[in-house]
């Protein structure tokens, strides 16, 4: 079951041990790759190996470094164009899974977040800082302009959005979670599930109620046993 080459919405929802897609079950088979990290000559190319291993979703972080680089100038060209990535993945028959952070690690300079944070006196990053929480909604406002309209049941291909990561290997902060579940969803974000993901050991740290808890695993781990949880 691919995307709908004719653009037609679907319902993505989380059913009872199942993912729905239009109401019926479906897997996720997702790779990570980042437009960031591959020349935009080579992103459908890419996409489509992608397809051919067997997957059909492409997860991606959004960089904010790379889209604000300087504060208040938002480039989403070419090479940093992440909507035409995504629009070349629904053409190749590919979902989306959207990690726009704010921090995304992903071996990532600063986990994405920009340089220039640094330059206020005091800022502390990834807490419920004011000055943090409004450039991140400026930020995530951004992405909503590009991406929302981009969401399943919109006729696009993104079926989930995640909300920071892998908070709980960082620190322990309800609250903050609570406010970038809730940036995330003034951007845009409102027709897909939010989720969380983390480590085993850390994943109830930061859980919310109304996000779809994952978590992640390193090589060599015991996936039944550190699931049973």
């Amino acid at each position: 079951m691919g995307c709908s080459p004719s653009n037609k919405p679907q319902t993505f929802e989380v059913g009872k041990q199942t993912f729905l897609l239009d109401g019926k079950p479906f897997v996720i088979k997702a790779a990570e790759m980042h437009y960031t990290r591959i020349p935009a000559e080579y992103w459908e190319h890419r996409i489509q190996m992608c397809k051919a291993l067997g997957m059909n979703t492409i997860c991606i972080y959004a960089f904010w470094n790379i889209h604000e680089q300087r504060p208040g100038e938002f480039d989403f060209k070419g090479q940093n164009d992440i909507a035409e990535f995504c629009r070349l993945a629904q053409k190749n028959g590919m979902y989306i899974m959207l990690r726009p952070g704010p921090y995304v690690c992903s071996e990532w300079e600063m986990g994405g977040l920009p340089w220039w944070l640094l330059k206020k006196k005091d800022i502390q990053l990834r807490t419920n800082d004011p000055y943090f929480l409004e450039r991140t909604k400026l930020f995530m406002n951004e992405i909503g302009k590009q991406l929302a309209d981009l969401q399943a049941p919109r006729g696009g291909n993104i079926i989930m959005v995640q909300v920071e990561n892998e908070y709980g290997g960082y620190a322990v902060n309800k609250e903050y979670i609570a406010n970038i579940r809730d940036i995330v969803r003034g951007a845009g974000f409102t027709d897909v599930p939010l989720f969380q993901c983390d480590w085993s050991s850390t994943f109830q740290l930061n859980g919310l109620d109304d996000l779809l808890w994952t978590i992640n695993f390193g090589t060599g781990a015991n996936i039944d046993a550190q699931f049973k949880l």
